[in-house]
């Protein structure tokens, strides 16, 4: 398990491909507000309903500063059906092999219905201007969690 990254890290740089096949660096992000969120699958229950949750939320989060970075282990053409599918309004990344997950400390043990597995821990990143995290939420919920994430930044509801 790699370790877990706090407020006050500098967050990770990577560049990914995403749902498109274009590639997408977090550096290029300077200057803006990310939230970074890393998901097990794409179109799976749970999955679905962060992303829609995101995809539903996203004129008020860009509104106050934010740009929405979805990412997982799901290849670029999975991503494309996904984004399709459920009409989503922003950038799916795709890490199969983990180096982003690791990076980030969201690839380990995890307890999955009752039983301990090394998987995706679904977790968020609030990354600031600079590049700096200024909120690390690991083991999220999936259901419930723009609300949440909201309630966090100080957002209005």
């Amino acid at each position: 398990m790699t370790a877990r990254l706090e407020p006050g890290d500098t967050a990770p740089d990577f560049t990914l491909t995403d749902e498109s096949g274009a590639e997408v660096s977090l550096h290029d992000f300077r200057g803006q507000k990310v939230i970074l969120y890393f998901y097990p699958e794409a179109m799976t229950e749970g999955c679905t309903k962060q992303a829609c949750d995101f995809r539903d939320n996203l004129s008020s989060l860009k509104s106050e500063g934010y740009t929405v970075l979805g990412v997982s282990r799901d290849e670029p053409a999975k991503l494309a059906k996904f984004r399709e599918k459920d009409g989503l309004n922003f950038a799916l990344l795709s890490d199969p092999d983990r180096t982003v997950h690791e990076a980030y400390g969201t690839w380990g043990e995890k307890n999955l219905y009752g039983k301990q597995v090394v998987g995706v821990i679904r977790s968020t990143f609030v990354i600031d201007e600079n590049g700096v995290i200024t909120l690390a939420l690991y083991s999220v919920k999936a259901t419930g969690h723009v609300a949440m994430l909201r309630k966090k930044l100080g957002l209005a509801a």
